[in-house]
């Protein structure tokens, strides 16, 4: 595997635009690092939480019984909705109960037992008795759809006349589209640990994304004020949006035992439970009509798209919302009209994952191009640059895309870099001398918005402290789930305040240090809180510079802060450290509260009209694989990728993010695969795939063999955090490169120039079935030749 990197954006020893390892990278590798589980078996006064799980995808709870639970040795309690002080409720749409009298889903916790061991806690459960009533349920889209059970708004996005732009259209194509979710398998399962101190404080431990959100639904739950409840995130193994919106309601079962008994109380799911009890990405189906000119450039476009919701709103709302506004990708589609819903099933409620929609939106447009290329005759690659947004065009929400040249120059420059056109004329070769295996190269694009498409999240803050030795303590309000955030934050406050990395120092994020929080999601973690630190670090700086100037006999505009030393210009250099100590004798405040908003933001969701983003990311990745005929096992032979994040922040973590985001989008596109049973027996509504035993995920034998990943040069972004982009959800995208490839070889087993409707995830077995297919068409055009011969 190999990495290019353009040159770093900064020449400082460790400030931004450095490559510099994850500030954790030692504690990761060592098994040192802490997470919400380590810290709550390091307390052996703790009671443990498990679950009493419903056996039915839908029911009415008609008499719970506990009794037999308390002769269980070592259960301390049983939490059930008579409990609860506050408000019954886990979610932000108070469709969440936290104790359910009404079952939504097979696994749904009807009430939770505290032991002193997990297994008391376990054994205690199952001796829980509960009459439940079988109601009739509903499973999979097609079913919503076909009874008409949806949820929440159902928003349309539309720009000019899209039915009689269809109509003048020289093509005309129609079909649809359905493709499943994606389980997060993050490495730690969702965990809370709460205890309760002598004031009667709340303090949380929490694998969480949204600190505040988890506080106000722990407050409200427990009848408290927010100031009554801390909540800390001190690391995620992993999160991926699972944990934006789910961990609150176990958070507070956590905090309820905690309240109720007066001891610390531990809640962690094991995987099953994970798997079983929390959503995950939403499934789609998707109805389109689509057209196009002589020279294959869109006309129009007409679609519905369904998202499965599961049984609550949860976040399906700004999913569907972010699903409509990437349903162009890269492409100016002139006259649209998209229409959004939400099924309601008996399902775990689906919330965000990585892309929160967009991958969603942006993979209805590939499939269409992907299936319609060859019945215009056109190469795909050549019907996607075709299409691409040129300077000065608008999205349908009637924003400008910034920056449009962009896509040609990464398309441009990811087919010169991966040499694209020697390879294809090598893999034409290969084709026409095997039978049994073909290979494939496919090119796909990425243009995706970044911001909350909830305006009031894109706000951050930041508690930066300065201590009297020269050393740096940063609060912020982002949490670290892997992703690299802390490290980014590091160099940020190094680069702003001039000092050397070891000088700066990350406090773990709490609510009681940083308020009113945004989730760390929609890629936008570190342009927040980038811009809160480098806030507070140029508050502290201007009062360093006026004691500095008093020192050195200059202009405070004429001080600089670079190298840990602080020069003023002609008059010499001080340490920062004799700067810092100077200042504190001087009665100067060395901390400081820093704030960032995203301005230039408005958004108007009745109308889905705006901008709603404050800029494209860009992206392009080139994808060959090979397939076997009698299997359809298929291998990724080589990836080649571009991608713009402007000026990086971070190389190393960049890079890092890219490699992973294609990889776990490859996972969501090609292996993948949830399944519930769809019987009428009593097992309905029951996910099958709940382990990793059945449940395929990306490995190492999934990797490309070749992985070239390059940084798009030129590429500073202004108005961001030292000229950087988002990095985090992006690059997920660029693995429908591999689908794309996939359809290719599948259709090379065939007559040629055939459409090839590709399931997803494009599994071995879909693989098999579609080149099955391809196949057959291509032994009836011989048996049609033979005859007419």
């Amino acid at each position: 595997m190999s990495t290019v990197l353009h040159p770093p954006a900064s020449t400082a020893p460790d400030g931004v635009g450095v490559r510099v390892a994850h500030e954790s990278a030692a504690q990761h590798v060592t098994g040192t690092a802490l997470y919400t589980q380590d810290i709550a078996t390091r307390d052996r006064s703790s009671l443990h939480a498990w679950p009493v799980q419903a056996p039915h995808a839908h029911a009415r709870v008609l008499a719970l019984r506990a009794e037999r639970a308390w002769n269980v040795p070592g259960v301390a309690d049983v939490l059930t909705a008579e409990a609860v002080p506050g408000v019954n409720d886990a979610g932000v749409k108070q469709d969440e109960p936290l104790f359910p009298t009404e079952v939504m889903y097979h696994g749904h916790a009807v009430c939770w037992v505290l032991g002193e061991t997990l297994d008391a806690a376990r054994r205690g459960a199952e001796a829980i008795e509960v009459d439940y009533e079988p109601l009739p349920s509903i499973v999979t889209i097609t079913e919503a759809i076909e009874a008409e059970s949806f949820q929440g708004a159902q928003p349309l996005l539309s720009r000019g006349e899209a039915r009689p732009a269809l109509e003048r259209s020289a093509h005309r194509f129609g079909g649809s589209f359905e493709f499943g979710g994606q389980e997060h398998f993050y490495l730690e399962t969702h965990a809370s640990f709460t205890r309760v101190d002598e004031g009667g404080q709340v303090l949380v431990d929490s694998s969480t994304q949204h600190p505040t959100e988890t506080q106000e639904i722990v407050a409200h739950v427990l009848g408290l004020a927010s100031h009554e409840v801390t909540v800390q995130s001190l690391r995620m193994g992993g999160g991926f949006g699972g944990k934006e919106m789910q961990p609150h309601g176990l958070a507070a079962i956590a905090s309820l035992g905690a309240v109720r008994t007066g001891r610390p109380v531990s809640l962690r799911l094991n995987r099953t439970q994970d798997m079983t009890m929390t959503g995950k990405r939403h499934p789609f189906h998707a109805e389109w009509e689509v057209g196009f000119d002589e020279d294959g450039r869109i006309t129009a476009l007409e679609a519905t798209l369904t998202s499965d919701g599961g049984w609550s709103l949860d976040l399906s709302e700004p999913v569907l919302s972010r699903a409509l506004c990437h349903v162009d990708n890269a492409y100016m589609i002139p006259d649209i009209r998209v229409r959004g819903r939400i099924a309601r099933t008996n399902k775990t409620s689906q919330t965000a994952f990585r892309g929160f929609g967009g991958p969603q939106g942006m993979l209805v447009i590939e499939d269409i191009l992907g299936r319609c290329a060859p019945r215009l005759g056109i190469d795909p690659g050549e019907l996607r640059r075709r299409n691409f947004y040129r300077p000065g065009q608008t999205t349908p929400y009637g924003q400008v895309v910034r920056h449009a040249e962009r896509l040609r120059d990464i398309w441009d420059t990811l087919a010169e870099r991966a040499d694209v056109a020697h390879r294809q004329a090598e893999i034409a070769a290969f084709n026409a001398a095997h039978a049994e295996t073909k290979r494939a190269l496919a090119m796909t694009p990425v243009k995706f918005g970044i911001s909350f498409n909830f305006t009031a999240y894109n706000q951050a803050g930041a508690l930066v402290h300065v201590y009297k030795d020269g050393s740096v303590l940063i609060n912020h309000g982002g949490t670290e789930m892997g992703q690299g955030l802390h490290t980014k934050m590091r160099q940020v406050a190094a680069t702003a305040l001039g000092v050397h990395l070891e000088r700066v120092r990350l406090a773990p994020t709490r609510t009681d240090k940083v308020p009113n929080t945004s989730a760390t999601a929609a890629s936008s973690g570190a342009d927040l809180n980038g811009g809160a630190v480098k806030d507070a670090c140029e508050q502290i700086t201007a009062r360093l510079a006026r004691v500095a100037g008093g020192t050195l006999g200059a202009h405070p505009q004429d001080v600089r802060f670079e190298g840990d030393v602080v020069r003023a210009l002609g008059k010499g250099s001080v340490p920062f450290a004799d700067v810092v100590r100077e200042a504190y004798f001087q009665r100067v405040q060395l901390f400081a509260a820093g704030y960032y908003r995203t301005e230039g933001l408005h958004w108007d969701l009745k109308r889905m009209q705006g901008d709603p983003f404050k800029y494209f990311s860009y992206g392009a990745a080139a994808s060959e694989v090979e397939v076997d005929a009698f299997t359809g096992a298929y291998r990724l032979l080589r990836t080649d990728i571009v991608h713009d994040v402007g000026d990086s922040l971070s190389p190393l973590v960049d890079i890092g993010q890219i490699e992973g985001g294609f990889v776990q989008g490859t996972g969501w596109l090609t292996l993948e695969e949830l399944r519930w049973d769809l019987s009428d027996g009593e097992r309905r509504g029951r996910l099958a795939t709940q382990a990793a035993s059945t449940y395929k995920l990306p490995s190492f034998s999934e990797m490309p063999e070749v992985f070239n990943v390059h940084l798009f040069e030129r590429a500073t972004e202004s108005g961001v955090v030292y000229g950087s982009k988002a990095v985090g959800e992006p690059p997920l995208m660029l693995s429908m490169s591999v689908r794309e490839a996939l359809r290719a070889a599948v259709a090379a087993f065939g007559p040629g120039g055939i459409e090839v409707d590709l399931g997803s995830p494009a599994t071995p077995e879909a693989v098999f079935w579609a080149l099955r297919e391809a196949a057959g068409r291509a032994a009836e055009g011989e048996g049609e030749r033979a005859e007419r011969d």
